[in-house]
């Protein structure tokens, strides 16, 4: 009985220090062969700027590419679903938002489970939003545009880049906490529901500040205030939402790396300190403050407290308006 016992203590301990030296083996080869980076979103947006940046820095960190591949379709589901169908074996990865996390209510339907079928690795930053209207629109300021939607109950439209993104559900909180009618206009992509708003096929849209700047600057479309509880030192001239009278309000997109539920631990915290490096280097700090994006670092366990308190904190706006059809 003594020798059994030692026997299987003996493989117990040349098990363990198999698994060890297999992860670390896995740790120190990864990756050796390209990763694909899944955006759910359309090109030119926010998430697939990022993830291009990111992307890039990865490339000369690991030596292997980091292929951007935009999957679109169904607010981000579409994509999302494919990178959680995905090998968990660290080469596919996904650049999510908040539309993932609030497509957990918003979408019931959907075949997967955010906190279920993938794996947190990394934040990346953070942006405000501004609220932008077509410059036919005979308002000049927030609350002048309120009036305006207030006279016309159900006659403005918004533009959005499908339900469940960080603009829909910016859009219906506006909606609530300003008291006024519009109607939601879903496009397949940001790029697509900005050129509704700048054409004018649409009266307003809200949009992350580093990609809507440009077409304020061009006199394309008229910023109203921002969404941040500061003002944009990208958009210093619009109020913050508060400022414009609209008490409380408050929205932001962020964008973060996901992996398929099961990715060793090992590749997931590798990847992780690779993605906080390079949101903490001068180079990018100082493109991203220019743009109007913040950093934002976590380790993998906060960054999935992080996004188990957006689920709820969804969950709760998305109870305070109807579903799209």
């Amino acid at each position: 009985m003594i020798r059994l016992r030692l026997a299987l203590a003996l493989a117990a301990t040349l098990f363990a220090a198999q698994t060890v030296l297999g992860t670390t083996g896995l740790a120190q080869d990864y990756p050796s062969r390209p990763v694909r980076v899944i955006v759910p979103f359309g090109a030119g947006g926010p998430a697939d700027v990022t993830a291009r940046q990111i992307g890039s820095i990865l490339q000369e960190s690991f030596g292997q590419p980091f292929v951007i591949e935009n999957r679109t379709g169904a607010g981000g589901v579409i994509g999302t679903l494919e990178a959680a169908k995905s090998p968990p074996d660290g080469y596919t990865l996904l650049m999510m938002s908040n539309t993932q996390t609030a497509n957990e209510s918003l979408v019931p339907q959907r075949k997967y489970e955010l906190m279920r079928d993938l794996a947190p690795i990394a934040p990346v930053n953070y942006s405000d939003l501004v609220i932008v209207i077509h410059p036919s629109v005979q308002a000049r300021t927030l609350q002048e545009f309120i009036a305006l939607a207030k006279s016309q109950p159900g006659k403005l439209n918004y533009a959005s880049s499908g339900q469940g993104t960080p603009y829909h559900m910016a859009g219906e909180l506006f909606k609530t906490m300003a008291g006024v009618d519009l109607v939601h206009v879903p496009y397949r992509n940001s790029g697509e529901a900005r050129s509704g708003v700048i054409g004018g096929q649409v009266q307003m849209m809200i949009d992350a500040v580093p990609t809507m700047a440009p077409n304020v600057a061009e006199n394309q479309v008229r910023a109203l205030a921002t969404t941040g509880k500061t003002r944009s030192t990208v958009l210093p001239n619009a109020p913050t939402t508060i400022e414009a009278g609209v008490a409380g309000y408050e929205a932001t997109i962020w964008l973060g790396l996901m992996a398929p539920a099961g990715t060793p631990k090992v590749v997931i915290d590798k990847i992780n300190a690779a993605v906080n490096a390079a949101v903490k280097r001068p180079d990018v700090v100082k493109l991203w403050t220019q743009q109007g994006a913040v950093p934002m670092a976590m380790t993998p366990e906060e960054f999935d407290k992080f996004l188990r308190g957006d689920i709820v904190k969804w969950a709760e706006v998305v109870k305070k308006f109807d579903k799209p059809q």
